[in-house]
């Protein structure tokens, strides 16, 4: 049977937000929803601004105290769409990739189009959103029974600015544009979900690993391919962490010696979120490279065996005679396979993924340096230190 006959498109785009997107011509060739997330973030944030000119507080709106808002509306949410337009296509590329290479098995195949299809549902389902969005927008609700206005950074400080009454402003801020947020952080935690199961569905299947596979992952390296596309996402939560702990600094609710707990803290959650699911495989991976090194240090052993027998000890043998024989090169390319099996990954990731991830992470914190040391003190000690003035 033909491949597309049998293994659905893997795809977790999907549900109404993304038909609305399709029918108003803002998702482009329905992977590309980057101008989804920009109409939506500078909808949210056109009105917030039109408020706050209209009630004579546009100078509050602008100040450090509540730069979180500005950051989830304009940052964060392009770059969530943004990341979708670039992870998924590559997700399709993975099980493509799978079934292509043999490395599972026609017979698992049924099992694996299964898999997709419950996957498919469960993102198309229109529940599963408006259940999201019940969650989203009842929190708000919820925290003003508790008399919470929401964590969101000093907003509640424009209520001093009415005489403590809940302005248009604010009620639009804490109504719909948080809810918003939480709704896209929530589709986000429910797509992160399905590709953890889906990853999870894939390690329990009999797969062909080969120990030998130059990725020295055993054939499931671009798996690393489709976790590095994840970085958008990565710097959106960043960016959301660092603009809260600079609305509390600047407020002072916060101290500054508190980020050194709170930044490997963000790290650590970004790990988690986008590394640790490659543990899945760890298992298989490790069974694969014992069992290779036992196959191939086998099959060396005997190998170099018999050429340490017709060239080194026979004694017709002569330096002449072993010019141009092919047992040269095989004996190069078996120690070769040997070393490739040795240095098999535990995890299908390497060095590259960490350090693109990290940096991803580590670019939005970076700016908080300078509510302890500002820039123009920085750019003074810089300048006496390399003048010696």
């Amino acid at each position: 049977m033909k491949e597309n006959e049998t293994i659905p498109e893997f795809t977790l785009l999907g549900g109404p937000l993304h038909r609305l997107g399709c029918r108003l011509g803002m998702v482009r060739g329905t992977m590309n929803t980057f101008w989804l997330g920009a109409a939506l973030g500078l909808l949210a944030w056109g009105v917030l601004m039109g408020l706050a000119l209209l009630q004579g507080v546009g100078h509050k709106v602008f100040s450090l105290s509540v730069i979180g808002g500005h950051v989830r509306l304009l940052v964060a949410i392009p770059l969530f769409f943004l990341c979708e337009s670039w992870v998924v296509p590559r997700m399709a590329e993975f099980v493509r990739d799978i079934v292509r290479s043999g490395l599972v098995p026609e017979v698992s195949l049924p099992t694996l189009a299964s898999d997709i299809r419950r996957i498919n549902r469960w993102k198309d389902s229109w529940l599963t959103e408006v259940l999201l969005a019940l969650a989203a927008f009842g929190l708000p609700l919820i925290e003003a029974i508790a008399k919470v206005p929401g964590r969101t950074g000093n907003w509640s400080s424009l209520l001093v600015e009415t005489g403590g009454k809940l302005s248009p402003i604010l009620g639009w801020y804490l109504g719909f544009c948080l809810p918003l947020f939480r709704f896209l952080v929530f589709r986000w935690l429910l797509r992160l979900g399905l590709w953890w199961y889906f990853l999870w569905r894939v390690q329990r299947l009999d797969l062909r690993l080969i120990p030998t596979h130059p990725d020295r992952s055993a054939g499931l390296g671009y798996l690393e391919v489709v976790q590095e596309y994840f970085t958008p996402l990565a710097t959106a939560i960043s960016a959301v962490c660092a603009a809260s702990f600079a609305e509390e600094i600047s407020s002072g609710t916060m101290a500054f010696g508190a980020l050194y707990r709170l930044v490997p803290m963000v790290l650590l959650l970004i790990a988690v979120l986008f590394i640790v699911p490659l543990f899945l495989f760890a298992s298989k991976l490790r069974i694969c490279r014992i069992a290779g090194l036992s196959e191939y240090m086998g099959m060396a052993s005997r190998y170099v065996e018999a050429f340490d027998r017709r060239w080194i000890r026979e004694e017709r043998a002569t330096g002449e005679s072993i010019l141009g024989t092919p047992d040269l090169p095989a004996l190069a390319t078996l120690t070769k396979s040997v070393d490739v099996v040795r240095e098999m990954r535990w995890i299908p990731a390497s060095r590259r993924l960490m350090v693109s991830l990290a940096a991803s992470a580590a670019v939005p914190l970076l700016p908080l340096v300078f509510l302890k040391y500002p820039v123009d003190d920085v750019a003074v000690r810089l300048l006496r230190t390399l003048t010696g003035l």
